[in-house]
């Protein structure tokens, strides 16, 4: 998936309204997948759980590569991620699962331990006895070996400090939450879970500020991005609400909804959803490579500083802010949406061998839901609510779309693939 975003698209133009989401059936039991996706979900959303210096994704990875090299053991079907133990096919896929993310979590959040403590006790009540000691057996065994592989990877540092930059162009604490020392500095040296490097992919820099393409983004971000733009329609202005969450919570919902739909195995969604979580903690780690190479102004700093970026185009207006507030804190070039986005839209494509799929997306941050009838579709509208919202220019946009997608492939291609696939 390599389609990019042009100046003039709108979101009328990439979503759909009023259709009816796919709808799993009721009879079915929710796989411990699922279930264990949507317990790290509750984690992660409450406030102050998840460590201000350790980004999400890694969680959700570690989590998912442990179930899915705990149930591949038994199913046998696809090379592991990392480990492969010694596993009876006879072993419950459904115990190993729940074992294993609940072993992830115990360790990764001692706090919700009890919560925990119920859920996996609630899990294995609903097995059957045959096979239920194996495979939490397995499961627990995998995810104290993933855990070691990833206890020294560099997450745990302490951030970089960071010296702001005053020349045009350079990326400074953003109004009205400034100052404020920018997030996730030392996250490019974490360890990748699947890329070489954390400059693999990394794009070409971000266009010159005397060039027509940064004053076109400049405009369009300027016009249609302040709060209570006059320009917006009313449609996108919530649409720019409505996305300005951690985007990749959404697509985890997303491919949950995907997964009921389509009735996976305990295999399958142990595979879909790794698959999709190394994805994205690999595409946070490439991002914030790119972030902090090029360390590039946000729009709120470049349409109020207008007047020294040596470009007769762009017109600065002092007291602009953004729909949204307050920006992120961290520099806009790559888009983070853009990158988790395109990425979650590549494995989804990917795996379920279609662009094509009816559903609905929930907000965490607002009410009400919108709806969709293909998953890059979805993709497009999350990746250019960033300029409804004031927070990112469509270049920033563009090149995180081209390492989202990127990254995916690279995953898809060389992981969790079919032990009888040709080399």
């Amino acid at each position: 998936m390599k389609t990019l975003l042009f100046a003039g698209t709108t979101v009328a133009a990439l979503s759909a309204a009023n259709l009816t989401p796919a709808i799993a059936q009721a009879t079915q039991p929710v796989s411990q997948v699922l279930q264990w996706n949507r317990m790290l979900l509750i984690i992660v959303r409450t406030p102050g759980a998840q460590p201000a210096t350790i980004h999400a994704t890694r969680s959700f990875a570690i989590m998912h590569g442990a179930i899915y090299d705990a149930v591949n053991a038994i199913d046998g079907t696809h090379k592991p991620y990392l480990v492969l133990p010694r596993a009876s096919h006879f072993a419950s896929q459904e115990a190993a699962a729940a074992a294993a993310a609940h072993e992830v979590l115990v360790k990764l959040y001692p706090n919700f331990q009890a919560t925990l403590d119920a859920q996996l006790q609630k899990a294995l009540a609903q097995l059957p006895n045959e096979g239920r000691a194996a495979g939490i057996n397995i499961g627990s065994t995998v995810a104290d070996r993933i855990l070691a592989r990833r206890s020294n990877d560099g997450s745990n540092a302490q951030p970089i400090p960071y010296v702001f930059g005053n020349a045009a162009g350079d990326y400074q604490s953003t109004p009205p939450n400034s100052p404020k020392q920018p997030q996730f500095t030392h996250w490019s040296r974490v360890t990748p879970f699947a890329l070489e490097n954390a400059n693999q992919f990394r794009p070409g820099g971000p266009p010159a500020l005397t060039s027509d393409r940064y004053s076109d983004a400049f405009d369009q971000v300027k016009s249609l991005g302040i709060a209570g733009s006059t320009t917006a329609t009313a449609d996108e202005a919530l649409t720019g609400r409505f996305w300005n969450g951690a985007i990749q919570n959404y697509w985890n919902e997303i491919a949950q909804t995907a997964s009921l739909a389509h009735n996976l195995t305990t295999a399958e969604n142990a595979r879909l959803f790794a698959l999709l979580n190394l994805s994205f903690a690999d595409g946070v780690i490439a991002f914030y490579d790119a972030k902090y190479t090029y360390n590039f102004w946000r729009p709120v700093t470049a349409i109020r500083a207008a007047a020294t970026d040596g470009d007769p185009e762009t017109e600065a207006d002092p007291n602009w802010l953004p729909e949204v507030g307050n920006t992120a804190p961290d520099p806009s070039y790559p888009g983070a949406h853009a990158v988790i986005s395109a990425a979650g839209a590549e494995v989804l494509i990917s795996f379920f061998r279609t662009r094509h799929f009816e559903f609905t997306v929930t907000s965490e941050v607002t009410s009400g839901m919108r709806s969709f009838t293909s998953f890059p579709a979805a993709a497009q509208e999350a990746t250019l609510s960033r300029v409804f919202a004031g927070q990112h220019f469509l270049f920033d946009l563009a090149a995180g779309q081209r390492l989202g997608s990127d990254v995916a492939d690279f995953v898809v291609d060389n992981f969790l693939t079919s032990r009888d696939r040709d080399d």
